[in-house]
Parts: C-alpha cells; structure tokens; sequence
C-alpha cells in the first residue's frame, strides 16, 4: 500500500525531477511488490499455444512491448507454461471495437469443452454477446457468473486494468480498481450456476486445481501489457 509517507517523499522528489529533467518515479511499482512478469516484452517465452508444444505461427505477435492478438488471423489460444494455483493476477488490456477476448485461468489440457474459467473481456456495447446478458459481459465468469450491473468499463480503444485473485476456494474478479465478482469453488451457488451454463457436462469444471493461464484467440483485436502475477498460498503471500 502507498502510505502518506511515500507520498511524502514523491512531494520533495518529484518538483526537483523537474527541475533537472529526471523520470518520475513509477507508484505502480512501488505498490506491488512481489509481483512477477508473465511477458518481457520482447518474446513470447514463457508462453506456447494450448494443446501444443510451441506458439502458433500466425495470429498472435510482440508489438511496441506488447502482446497484441491480431485481427483476422486465427491462430488458437495460448497458455503459459507454468501452472499456478493461488494467486494474485493483473493486467491491462485494450480490445478494438465489437472485440471479444477472454483471459481464463485454471487451465486444463485435459478439458477441451471448458478448459477453465473465463474473465471475459468484450465490447459489452458492439458485440453481440453483451447483448446476452451480464452473463457473458466484461467481468463476467463467461456463461456462469454475472458481473456487478454498475462497474467502470472503459471504450473500446482505452485501456482497462484487470484482476483475479484466486485464494483458496475463494475467487474475485476486479475492473478498474473495483472488485465487481467473487465466489467459492466448490459452492453449492457455483454449482447450480454451472449447471445452467453452457459447461454443464464439463467434467470437473468448477473444482479447484492447479492450472494454467490462457489468452484466448476470437479473431478479434486485442492488446495486452503489464501481465504479472504474485503467487500466493492458501492462507497468505507465498515465499
């Protein structure tokens, strides 16, 4: 947490970065600590495509120290290499108009009709599945969870800050600051929820485990930076 004394020493820092021309200092960073990179901004190490060994040869690409899903080239979705467990996730993300793109984490190859769960990122506006329902709109947990009505989605082409916190059997998803989801793994409530979706006869969809994190491909444009992680135990920060 950024405390009144950082705040103090960034009032005196800052005035004398302007006067000779240094950077200013980066609050996010400082903020975060133990957080670790998923991307480097320069290759896709770390990364390779869902079912196979390594990237994909078209669809995805670094741009500007970025991850940019490329418009009209489908190449599959892609998961990193390492499974987590408990975490503390973040990210941003900026879709083009009428996109539609997801981030889903416990990740199993083993599952092809639902391979885990999905933070949806969508044009709730321009894309047809924002007319579906809250369901399948930003934040949601795709097709079994809905979203607070009110939250602060920002236009297609601005950028959004993302969070999913997994501790546990608990799981929040965050927009922009405000925690607008959360459940239990394993609930009865998740449960009756799943059942209603369209994973219902997805085996052993909704149950905790070790996964794998993916970036889905829907043919639609989207950017991504600043993915990084803290893992975490079931009770606290792991060391």
């Amino acid at each position: 947490m950024i405390t009144i004394a950082h705040w103090q020493k960034w009032l005196v820092w800052i005035p004398l970065c302007a006067a000779i021309g240094c950077a200013a200092p980066d609050l996010r960073a400082a903020d975060e600590e133990g957080f670790k990179p998923l991307f480097d901004g320069k290759t896709f190490n770390g990364w390779r495509a869902y079912g196979k060994p390594a990237m994909p040869d078209k669809g995805w690409r670094v741009q500007d120290g970025m991850i940019l899903k490329v418009k009209g080239e489908r190449g599959g979705d892609i998961i990193t290499e390492r499974k987590f467990e408990d975490f503390d996730l973040r990210w941003d993300w900026r879709i083009a108009k009428d996109g539609n793109n997801g981030l889903k984490y416990l990740v199993t190859e083993a599952r092809a009709n639902g391979p885990g769960h999905e933070y949806q990122m969508l044009d709730d506006d321009g894309h047809p599945d924002g007319k579906r329902g809250l369901k399948r709109q930003t934040g949601s947990f795709y097709d079994v969870l809905p979203p607070k009505k009110e939250r602060k989605l920002n236009t297609p082409g601005e950028w959004n800050t993302s969070r999913v916190l997994l501790q546990g059997s608990h799981v929040e998803h965050w927009l922009n600051g405000e925690k607008i989801l959360e459940y239990e793994l394993g609930s009865e409530s998740l449960k009756t929820a799943i059942a209603a979706s369209k994973f219902k006869d997805a085996k052993g969809f909704g149950e905790r485990t070790a996964g794998h994190l993916m970036l889905t491909d829907h043919g639609d444009e989207c950017w991504f930076r600043n993915i990084r992680i803290r893992e975490l135990t079931a009770k606290g920060v792991r060391e």
